[in-house]
């Protein structure tokens, strides 16, 4: 079977890509199969112009990633939008490994702007003239952000909405067993300086810049 184009340029620029890094930094990739250590897990979105690596310039080994998406019917785009719910074991196994076996000390909730499934649960809690509801999973996982889009003290748009979802993912991510032992240990142990910390970022896919929401957690919050 005759390779596909797409394929074959994936495969060639990953060569060159590895090459120039061999070449400015000698031993990388040796080093690199050795362990991970990173000091960050990236929980964010799967559209495919949210690059969280390419976008902060880390090498590989820099950031642990969990991504996850809902969507409509084949029929209608794939509309990628962030969560994490507490009943998904896929985000809670990430999330667990990230602390326990890598000992990452920053948890980043990213958002970002332009997001399809964001705007699903707009349309679902307002329903715009000749709309058509989502099919099964999809109002099941936007469930959540569709309630904070029907609350009466929520006003705003698109990019509103995004920023009350991060806001309500590091919520959900503080609530977990696994962060609430993490930071009961560090309290406990109050000679060491051990906090496991979760923001919330914004990504803007019209300037391709990160930015800090002002939304972060860490044991000094909690008691």
């Amino acid at each position: 079977m005759p390779q596909d184009y797409v394929l074959a340029r994936l495969l060639a620029n990953n060569s060159d890509w590895a090459k120039d890094v061999e070449k400015d930094h000698p031993g990388f990739f040796e080093e690199s199969a050795k362990k991970q250590s990173p000091k960050v897990l990236y929980i964010g979105c799967s559209d495919s112009r949210v690059p969280e690596s390419v976008a902060t310039m880390s090498m590989p080994g820099d950031i642990f990633v969990h991504r996850n998406i809902a969507k409509y019917p084949i029929s209608i785009p794939l509309l990628p939008l962030l969560q994490f719910h507490l009943f998904d074991d896929n985000a809670l196994s990430v999330l667990t490994f990230a602390i326990t076996a890598l000992g990452v000390s920053h948890i980043i909730v990213a958002g970002h702007t332009g997001c399809g499934g964001v705007q699903a649960a707009l349309d679902t809690a307002h329903p715009p003239p000749d709309f058509q509801p989502p099919a099964d999973p999809l109002p099941r996982w936007l469930a959540p952000l569709t309630e904070i889009a029907r609350a009466p003290e929520f006003e705003g748009g698109p990019v509103a909405l995004t920023e009350a979802n991060v806001r309500a993912q590091v919520e959900n991510i503080a609530r977990t067993d696994v962060l609430k032992a993490a930071w009961a240990a560090a309290n406990a142990n109050v000679d060491e300086d051990v906090d496991v910390q979760v923001h919330g970022w914004m990504y803007e896919l019209e300037t391709g810049r990160m930015r800090d929401l002002g939304i972060s957690v860490g044991k000094a919050d909690v008691s």
